[in-house]
């Protein structure tokens, strides 16, 4: 029998050029397919009254440590610098399974509540072989699209991350890819988070990358964020190895070379852009004209909720004000009027949601409303004091809307929130993330007093 859901009568912003925008249309879902997007559809069908609301696809979210949801708001004002020494050399080395299991959980949650139906989990937290069983176990559960990125172990901030001689794990990589990812075509897929040139030794690096080319799996590598890793050139030295390719997504990129932008678009790699954590934590400003005047398609990301918000309306704005204040200062230093090629607020919903889709290699199943592609699909309450009245549904969404107004979220054709109200068992998720909170605070200060000296 087909599984049918209507969605009648909403504002849709398809996002695909070939659709358009239906200031009054209709999306019919069938067996988790978008079936059709038109003005008027009549179906046999479950119908859910769209009318107020604004129909995007979902947004997608390029590169989010979730395994740090335990610790969300712990280091607020923390730099980059920071956050390697209070997350990185503080708690992530004491992380269990169980820890990671609920972080997981309750941030692919978080992701969904925010309308963010697809999620690169970049997990550098690998400290035993259970670690990665328990984070897929969690995206799994929710339901959530998403790309399990399998990184590092992180017990020892010198011996992971200062010219590091420690490669991730072939032998357990093969494991996950062949036990829960056999197959490309599933709700949840693979990739390989690296730390690259810089971070690690050459033969390191070398070894990262064939691991993830024999696997046939895609790479996630930060690079030129800050001071330091800016100064690493680490796209040019991968370059140099023979590395570089379309296989290849590259984060941050705020310190990259002219020289290294080419690399990047003339290889056909891709780029991921976190604003809130750039402009807040000292990464530089966030490259999303760069990218785009070379040609490339950038996306956005969350990172780390240790220090920023966990949705995608908040990077929207970040990117959209960090990249207009920058080239507005520049133009009125020169004395010249701003370019036509200011981003526009249209533009940033394209970027959250079909550049996003690129980014991840997943453009072929999500990130527009378009007939064939996977039913990934937002709706947000346009009745609301903080979007009312609408004049441009583009706008209202990338400068109006925040998470209160996500009303329904559909995945795969599966309704994951409805009525403003996640279906999922939301208290069990929060009762243990802060079971894991209160854990990991108790090992933090049990580790502090037996490394404190007695007189």
């Amino acid at each position: 029998m087909t599984d049918r859901i209507l969605l009648r009568a909403g504002h849709v912003l398809s996002m695909d050029p070939s659709v358009g925008d239906l200031p009054r249309g209709d999306v019919l879902i069938e067996d988790g397919r978008i079936a059709a997007v038109q003005p008027e559809i009549s179906a046999d069908a479950e119908v859910l009254d769209m009318s107020g609301r604004i129909v995007i696809p979902g947004f997608v979210d390029t590169h989010r440590h979730t395994w740090e949801a335990s610790i969300r708001g712990v280091a607020p004002d923390a730099t980059l610098d920071d956050y390697f020494v209070d997350i990185l050399d503080t708690f992530a080395p004491l992380y269990t399974p169980e820890d990671v299991y609920a972080a997981n959980l309750a941030g692919a949650l978080e992701c969904l509540n925010a309308g963010i139906t697809t999620l690169v989990d970049w997990s550098h937290i690998n400290n035993t072989p259970e670690h990665p069983d328990a984070a897929i176990q969690a995206l799994a559960e929710t339901g959530i699209r998403a790309q399990y990125a399998y990184g590092s172990a992180n017990t020892s901030l010198a011996d992971y991350w200062f010219e590091s001689k420690i490669a991730i794990p072939g032998d357990d990589v093969r494991r996950i890819r062949a036990k829960y990812f056999s197959s490309d075509d599933g709700l949840l897929t693979m990739a390989l988070a690296t730390r690259g040139p810089g971070f690690c030794v050459n033969d390191v690096v070398t070894s990262e990358w064939a691991l993830a080319r024999e696997l046939d799996i895609p790479i996630t590598v930060h690079v030129a964020m800050g001071r330091l890793a800016g100064r690493f050139g680490m796209v040019k030295q991968l370059n140099d190895l023979g590395l570089l390719g379309p296989d290849t997504t590259y984060i941050h990129c705020c310190y990259l070379h002219e020289d290294e932008w080419q690399m990047v678009a003339d290889s056909g790699g891709t780029v991921s852009i976190a604003p809130q954590v750039e402009t807040q934590m000292g990464h530089g400003w966030p490259p999303v004209m760069a990218a785009i005047e070379h040609g490339l398609r950038p996306s956005l990301s969350i990172d780390v909720v240790t220090t920023v918000p966990g949705d995608m309306f908040t990077q929207i704005r970040a990117a959209f004000g960090a990249e207009r204040a920058r080239l507005n200062a520049d133009c009125w230093q020169a004395n010249m009027p701003v370019p036509e090629s200011m981003l526009t607020a249209r533009q940033m919903l394209e970027i959250a949601t079909s550049n996003g889709a690129h980014v991840a290699g997943l453009e072929h199943r999500t990130g527009s409303l378009t007939p064939g592609k996977r039913a990934d699909v937002v709706a947000l309450d346009a009745t609301a004091l903080n979007i009312a009245p609408v004049h441009d549904a583009a706008s209202a969404v990338t400068l109006c809307a925040d998470v209160s107004n996500v009303e329904t979220v559909i995945v795969d054709g599966v309704i994951r929130k409805r009525d403003g109200r996640l279906t999922a068992d939301v208290a069990r998720a929060r009762q243990l993330v802060e079971e894991s909170r209160d854990r990991l605070l108790a090992a933090k200060e049990a580790k502090a007093k037996e490394a404190k000296p007695t007189a």
